[in-house]
């Protein structure tokens, strides 16, 4: 009982600020979503990793161990998608990047929070990092055939997690006003991201919810299983092995559906994984969490 009140604890604030979103919308009151997104994405977000990679205390070591297992994880987990995607006939265009990229910026960064505490927060940013550097770069190649590194480097997220990781590698600190500041402006990212998430899947209709519910499945199975294994084999410890886990082990993005409507693949089916897998990790994630805490 104790352990269920726990779990339940750490997931009714996330889903129930996403409901919030999924009834805003519901309810006809409007919501400017490309504009709170573009705040999100290009100010607070940045704002909480360069803070939070800033002021780690996680020790160098463990963060080292850490990234090189996120950089594992997620090219393991991109070997064994498109392999997948190969086998299936699936259009790899449509179907790739949604199954190898999660959700781990709106779901996974307020799990990893409100699971381990603010040194979860820390682990789960530079999960967060990996993944956000390897989707605008691999995840695009995957959906519009084409990339830019100058695009990328000039991505506020990419440029907060390469300047926070300097400071943290020199040991410089911005002037504390200024910290303050950042990190104010960082506390926003996780309401809006979770309200945002819930007004997105209210917004989106699904399409091919057979295909969707397996395929969301195995995605699952996939990466907990590849998460999981490269946990063990770098030996991470029980709270940067967790989020790990966590972090992988998140619903499709619903950045997926909007990079699928910009390339021209399936959208639709798209927004069916996004719809059904995040339905699923209302049930899934829970019975992870009972498993890692």
């Amino acid at each position: 009982m104790t352990l269920a009140l726990t779990v339940l604890e750490i997931v009714a604030p996330v889903f129930i600020l996403a409901a919030i979103g999924f009834t805003w919308v519901k309810v006809g009151i409007e919501y400017r979503i490309n504009f709170v997104t573009q705040m999100a994405m290009t100010l607070a977000v940045p704002c909480l990793i360069f803070v939070s990679l800033m002021r780690t205390q996680i020790e160098p070591a463990a963060l080292t161990s850490l990234t090189l297992a996120s950089m594992a994880a997620y090219g393991a987990l991109s070997v064994v998608i498109i392999a997948l995607v190969w086998a299936l006939r699936l259009n790899r265009q449509t179907f790739a990047a949604p199954l190898i990229f999660g959700n781990t910026g709106n779901l996974g960064l307020p799990l990893a929070l409100f699971a381990f505490g603010d040194v979860g927060l820390d682990y789960a940013v530079v999960v967060f990092a990996i993944m956000a550097i390897w989707s605008f770069t691999f995840g695009i190649w995957l959906v519009a055939g084409a990339g830019s590194l100058g695009k990328v480097l000039r991505e506020p997220l990419v440029g907060a997690t390469l300047l926070g990781a300097l400071f943290l590698w020199q040991g410089w600190q911005t002037p504390t006003f200024l910290t303050n500041a950042l990190e104010l402006v960082g506390q926003m990212a996780i309401p809006l991201m979770l309200i945002t998430l819930g007004v997105a899947v209210a917004r989106l209709t699904p399409g091919g919810v057979g295909r969707a519910i397996a395929l969301s499945a195995v995605k699952l199975a996939v990466c907990v299983g590849i998460a999981w294994g490269v946990g063990l084999w770098f030996d991470l410890d029980p709270t940067a092995f967790g989020v790990l886990v966590l972090q992988v082990a998140t619903p499709v993005a619903v950045t997926s559906y909007m990079l699928a409507e910009k390339y021209g693949a399936d959208a639709q089916s798209v927004a069916g994984l996004v719809v059904v897998s995040t339905l699923m990790a209302i049930g899934a994630l829970p019975l992870l969490l009972a498993v890692l805490l």
